[in-house]
């Protein structure tokens, strides 16, 4: 068995576009464009770039929620792009998702207990009465929630509280590998936070991996092993938490952290602004896509997609031009 629960390779989606009278393809969204990255048992892997970039296609595909265009997605060994539905049904008791609305995710008309039990039915686990009920209690232990929860429905729970119970869920059927999709987005900072520890937490007891998407680049670092930068469907930077942030190569990546929110109003930091709009993924620029944007652009950049360039043997980037100075 590898060191890696999960490989990705070239891995892409793209959504058709029809029009006319007869509903011809007349384009493609390139959500997912090529992508291959790799996450080690047990580590975060965080997953950050601008609305729109593909991060939840991307995770969604992991997982084939949304069945990929091309590529491979090698778990525990074996390439889940080519399993059936019914052997893909067996996989994903696996691979679960945390979503990142608690407010929708949950059925309102089922109970908590309900909603938690739905999983281990599916796939035959805890037959016995008693032996489910005795799981459902440790769910809710594990995610700091009170026996009583299970006869309660979804709206009567806070927004922090119903995101517990999406991670009780995602528990119940005793998975390996976890896609949490911006699931502290929808919630107060200080509810944030608790949910955030409540993960690291399981992560250590469990031995959960985690791919983390998100916004916000602080509670990114701090839950990360690693961290993956995607820019319009493409993975342009992938590197070491602590080495990323303390050296991005990338424009793109540096433009991103210079908008990270300081505590100390005295320490000065200079914001790069990017001109210029998002292309759109029906017609992505040539040579790299960020080139409209970036300062740091030389004819090259406009006409030759870069390739993969090894900083170290943990950071990579894609870019002609990198940033040097820090």
């Amino acid at each position: 068995m590898t060191d890696n629960i999960l490989e990705v390779r070239n891995l892409t989606k793209r959504f058709p576009i029809k029009g006319g009278i007869f509903g011809r393809e007349v384009g493609a969204v390139k959500a997912v464009n090529d992508v291959s990255f790799s996450i080690k048992r047990g580590e975060t892997l965080g997953l950050v770039g601008e609305s729109g970039c593909g991060k939840t296609t991307l995770g969604r595909s992991l997982l084939r929620l949304i069945e990929p265009t091309a590529g491979e997605i090698i778990f525990n060994g074996q390439n889940i792009v080519d399993l059936n539905a019914t052997h893909m049904r067996e996989m994903r008791r696996k691979m679960q998702i945390i979503f990142q609305d608690p407010y929708a995710s949950l059925n309102p008309r089922m109970t908590i207990g309900g909603i938690l039990a739905e999983p281990m039915e599916i796939h035959n686990l805890f037959p016995g009465k008693e032996e489910r009920r005795n799981r459902l209690y440790q769910l809710l232990d594990q995610v700091q929630l009170p026996k009583d929860t299970l006869n309660k429905y979804p709206h009567e729970f806070s927004g922090g509280q119903r995101q517990r119970i999406c991670i009780a869920r995602a528990l119940a059927v005793e998975p390996e590998f976890i896609v949490c999709d911006e699931p502290v987005s929808a919630l107060d900072v200080s509810v944030q936070a608790q949910v955030v520890n409540l993960l690291m937490d399981l992560q250590k007891d469990l031995g959960l991996t985690y791919l983390f998407i998100a916004h916000d680049l602080k509670v990114v670092e701090y839950i990360s092993s690693r961290v993956a930068v995607m820019y319009l469907g493409n993975v342009i930077e992938v590197a070491e938490s602590h080495e990323l942030y303390g050296g991005a190569r990338h424009p793109y990546t540096k433009a991103l952290f210079s908008a990270i929110p300081k505590p100390n109003p005295n320490v000065h930091m200079d914001r790069i602004l990017l001109e210029g709009d998002i292309p759109s993924p029906m017609n992505p620029p040539s040579g790299c896509h960020f080139h409209p944007r970036c300062w740091n652009a030389t004819d090259k950049c406009r006409e030759v997609y870069p390739e993969i360039t090894n900083e170290s043997e943990t950071h990579q980037y894609k870019c002609h031009n990198p940033i040097r100075l820090n």
